[in-house]
């Protein structure tokens, strides 16, 4: 399994709300922004994971 499925499926895990119970809830404490970047930076994986960049 290569770094960057892990590293994608962690941040999918991330975003859904996943780790909820440990950092208390979905974006807590990000605010809109901080959500906003998770999902470009989940964007961009998939997109260099696709092409085979990682």
């Amino acid at each position: 399994m290569s770094i960057g499925l892990i590293l994608v499926i962690i941040l999918i895990i991330f975003l859904l709300g996943g780790f909820s119970g440990r950092f208390g809830g979905y974006g807590y404490g990000l605010g809109h922004g901080g959500m906003g970047i998770g999902g470009t930076l989940l964007v961009i994986l998939i997109i260099l994971l696709l092409l085979g960049k990682i």
